[in-house]
């Protein structure tokens, strides 16, 4: 293994490491990893699964977290919680009361998880920042949940300066990690298009087709029957550190099976997408054992894959030209016996070897 694949593998350890803490929200309030969460969900991949895994998550690692969940839907909220305060037809200003009546009733660090953010967005008067900083105390951490296929009008009724920014862009800034959700098979069918140079497949709203409101292979994170295939759910997670720097990764969270109801069993099987072995076959690389080329048939009659072994034969070939591109510099002496000598500058160097034909007539043209 070498250094560079060995530093890869670490790093992305250390990055599963970082989602499992901030998902479960390891020494809640400002001693969290994340105080303020982000989850953007489509209706192509809905954010109930990663809500459910972040409730066993809390109450697998922490007993000491009281979880109030904030609704603006119908919805039933999560089991697991202890809070639930519905939002509807209340305006801000009550539902932060009741937010502020449920956190002060217990001597627990609090999280609080909000969806949607859609009523809050559209409010005529309300500046959504403030108001959601507002809520966050040393105490209190917040997921927030956003569903970007619900359009927003611009300007923003609460600010109608046309060169302010949006409120989800300041949300963007403010949050400490941004989670998007998406789906599985539909990721891994972007990546089979992309490795083939094809253009990506667009699925649900995108394709503006009459009717469509949901693409093929949406929502295939299910709460039951982890059906192997490709049920999951893929999060691309973009955490702020302190220092300002940003960590980029994406995971995949397998759907749960219909026994893996324990707190448990939280963020059970959740890996790299890299380390997915459909993501690895979607892109077309990698190798099977006994050298055989894994990857998707292109349609032609022979293959176009090169094993392992071939690649490192390929790679360690030395072109006849390569010397003269090392101009002044050490020339090939990889071989036995031929020593130091300096390339010359443009010329072509091929030494002759026992499988080549001489033709002293030719070689005098």
């Amino acid at each position: 293994m070498s250094s560079h694949h060995r530093q890869r593998q670490q790093q992305q350890n250390l990055h599963l490491l970082l989602l499992q803490n901030i998902l479960a929200f390891r020494g809640g309030g400002a001693e969290t990893s994340s105080p303020f969460t982000l989850v953007l969900d489509s209706v192509e991949q809905g954010a109930g699964g990663l809500v459910r895994e972040v409730v066993r998550g809390v109450k697998a690692s922490s007993r000491t977290i009281n979880i109030i969940y904030i609704s603006y839907t119908f919805h039933h909220p999560p089991p697991g919680i202890d809070t639930h305060i519905s939002a509807r037809r209340k305006t801000p200003e009550a539902v932060k009361a009741e937010i502020t009546s449920a956190c002060s009733s217990s001597t627990k660090k609090n999280l609080l998880i909000l969806s949607p953010l859609t009523p809050l967005l559209t409010h005529p008067t309300l500046h959504i920042p403030t108001y959601l900083l507002s809520l966050l105390t040393p105490r209190t951490s917040l997921l927030a949940i956003h569903h970007i296929d619900v359009p927003l009008p611009l300007p923003s009724p609460s600010n109608p300066n046309p060169y302010a920014p949006p409120p989800l862009t300041l949300l963007h800034y403010l949050a400490t990690t941004i989670l998007t959700l998406h789906s599985l098979p539909q990721t891994l069918a972007r990546q089979r298009a992309s490795s083939r140079s094809l253009r990506e497949p667009l699925f649900g709203l995108a394709e503006e087709k009459d009717g469509v409101i949901a693409g093929m292979g949406g929502n295939a994170y299910k709460t039951t029957g982890g059906g192997g295939g490709e049920g999951g759910m893929v999060v691309e997670m973009e955490h702020r550190r302190k220092s300002g720097r940003s960590v980029h990764e994406t995971f995949f969270f397998p759907s749960p099976s219909s026994s893996s109801s324990g707190e448990s069993s939280a963020f059970k099987g959740v890996v790299l997408l890299d380390q997915h072995p459909l993501s690895a076959a979607s892109k077309g690389g990698g190798e099977k054992e006994g050298g055989e080329v894994q990857g998707e048939d292109l349609g032609g009659t022979f293959n176009l894959g090169l094993t392992e072994k071939q690649r490192r034969d390929r790679e360690g070939v030395v072109l006849p030209y390569f010397d003269a591109q090392r101009r002044g510099l050490r020339g090939d002496d990889e071989r036995e016996g031929e020593g130091e000598r300096r390339g010359e500058g443009g010329r072509i160097l091929y030494d002759m070897g026992v499988e080549d034909d001489f033709d002293e007539e030719e070689d005098e043209i």
